[in-house]
């Protein structure tokens, strides 16, 4: 390869492991071209499958600020480069591996680390994202919906207790009333009391008095005539 085109394939190669949410180390000796063609087909748009010089990928590797061991560089190699779900690669890769045992997952990076052959079948395992999303949307739908039923069930009792507050609001005494039935009687002043004395203790007349006979008790009753 001339300088200029190896140069290109490094700088390439170190962008797809800066950019590659996950990247899969495998060794496809022994598989056909036509195989190979299904392993791509089968990994999808977002992941990119090429088959690497191991002296190159050790070179871009290190370029983009990662570590792979020889032991991963070991024999022909073909680097998933994957930019959609590495959980979704890993399964692929493995489905893809049980029908076609001439496959061998090496290793790979995920979320900065290096990953073994292991830890890539449990990567494979998990959940998609789509099916955690979607888990996740039904769960919060249900809460949402049960918070939705709490709240018109108060509604509905609050409403129901609401007429039966409105006559006790009619019927209890105005602020004003209840000033002027708790007011104290006013006191006479010491002005008006005199006048009010002078009309109780003024003495009546001597002539106004009837002169009334007094009849003595031992003196017979004189009868009508």
């Amino acid at each position: 390869m001339a300088r200029p085109d190896k140069e290109a394939a490094v700088a390439e190669l170190t962008e797809d492991f800066r950019t590659a949410n996950a990247t899969y180390l495998t060794e496809y000796r022994g598989l056909t071209v036509t195989s190979m063609k299904q392993l791509r087909r089968s990994l999808g748009a977002d992941t990119k499958y090429a088959v690497v010089k191991n002296t190159l990928t050790k070179i871009a590797a290190k370029g983009a600020g990662v570590e792979i061991s020889d032991d991963l560089l070991a024999g022909p190699s073909a680097l998933a480069f994957v930019k959609g779900d590495p959980i979704d690669a890993a399964r692929n890769l493995k489905n893809f591996q049980k029908e076609n045992p001439l496959l061998i997952i090496k290793g790979g990076i995920y979320e900065g680390k290096l990953v073994t052959t292991a830890e890539i079948m449990k990567l494979a395992d998990l959940e998609s994202r789509e099916v955690l999303l979607a888990k996740l949307a039904g769960a919060m739908k249900g809460s949402l919906a049960k918070a939705a039923r709490v709240f018109d069930a108060l509604r509905i009792k609050m409403e129901a207790g609401a007429p039966a507050s409105a006559p006790v609001a009619e019927a209890a005494p105005s602020a004003e009333a209840v000033v002027e039935a708790a007011a104290p009687v006013a006191e006479a002043t010491p002005e008006e009391t005199p006048e009010v004395v002078a009309e109780v203790t003024e003495p009546v007349a001597v002539d106004a008095v009837a002169e009334v006979p007094v009849q003595d008790a031992n003196t017979p009753e004189t009868p009508a005539e």
